[in-house]
């Protein structure tokens, strides 16, 4: 299996670590336009999924017929850190569908930043499934449940009508078939598949033309991500970060375990990476540095991600964390 060297860290101005990736650059016909290393490395797209999940959801008109708002359509691609209008958007849609919070499949958890985590506690004492960085999503797919009179019950299960639909639409956008579906840990199904298969998949999102009648809703995805970044992440996260530095012309995706998707329409190409060892560290620096070989966003600004002070707990800088293709 061939990787790349993708990020390095150092302490001292010596390498302490390193992590190799896999990348591609693929366009919604299929052309690979760059390549990292061996793209048939079989992956889980984990979070990076997100919108091909969401498109299965609100596709053939479902999203028109709910009255989504973007927010409720951002929220819904979203690996979100349950800061207070994560929590207030997903709190107002449970009840305005009259669905209790325990009726989410996904775990309780606390919200991610510290100030957040802190007022959680205060408040209630113990982690909430609103809490959860996917609950979003899950939310989404009760709402859908319910206008479809579909149950509700075991709706993550991957013979649940929802999720069998969405495995087909993967296997066609991707032009392959899913052998081996895995169970992410929100408790949704996650396909195994090659990282290309993938990258095409996400790739024909961006192209009007492949998606035929589920192309306005795609379109309204991604200019419903766009629009509200810390809806898709948090304030301070990376793929939010991204995406507002691209200015409306990308979408970035993070996934688990080493993976982010980034969604380019204006090349008609998605761009997937994944870190081999899973360090969400290193995907962050590795897309940041891949994307600026497109020159669409500030080269100043990726620098920022690109090149990161490593510091010990007293604030010393004492390393760097680089992207050093």
């Amino acid at each position: 299996m061939q990787t790349i060297k993708m990020v390095e860290v150092t302490r001292s101005d010596e390498v302490e670590s390193f992590h190799h990736g896999v990348a591609v650059l693929i366009n919604s016909s299929g052309e690979i336009l760059k390549e990292w290393g061996n793209s048939d490395l079989n992956i889980y797209p984990r979070s990076a999924l997100k919108p091909i999940q969401t498109l299965n959801l609100y596709k053939d008109g479902i999203a028109e017929a709910m009255s989504l708002t973007d927010e409720q359509i951002a929220i819904t691609t979203a690996s979100h850190h349950a800061e207070i209008f994560h929590q207030e958007i997903i709190s107002n849609w449970l009840k305005k569908i009259d669905i209790k919070e325990e009726n989410l499949s996904c775990g309780h958890d606390w919200p991610w930043n510290l100030e957040d985590k802190f007022r959680a506690k205060l408040e209630y004492k113990n982690k909430r499934k609103i809490y959860h960085n996917c609950s979003g999503k899950h939310c989404g797919h009760l709402a859908v449940c319910k206008h479809k009179n579909l149950t509700i019950e075991n709706y993550q299960d991957k013979t649940h009508p929802i999720q069998k639909d969405l495995i087909k639409l993967i296997e066609n956008l991707s032009e392959y078939k899913i052998k081996n579906i895995g169970i992410d840990d929100c408790t949704l199904p996650n396909p195994l598949m090659p990282l290309k298969k993938f990258a095409l998949a996400a790739s024909q999102l961006t192209d009007s033309k492949k998606l035929s009648e589920n192309a306005d809703i795609a379109k309204k995805i991604f200019n419903s991500c766009i629009k509200f970044p810390e809806f898709t992440g948090g304030t301070k996260s990376i793929n939010c970060i991204l995406t507002k530095l691209s200015k409306g012309k990308i979408f970035f995706k993070n996934g688990a375990e080493g993976v982010f998707l980034a969604l380019i329409p204006e090349i008609k190409s998605a761009l997937v990476v994944k870190i081999l060892d899973g360090a969400p560290r290193a995907a962050e620096t590795a897309i940041a540095g891949l994307i600026s070989e497109l020159k669409i966003i500030d080269e100043n600004e990726l620098d920022k991600i690109k090149f990161r002070e490593v510091t010990n707990s007293i604030g010393q800088k004492i390393g760097k964390m680089r992207f050093v293709l």
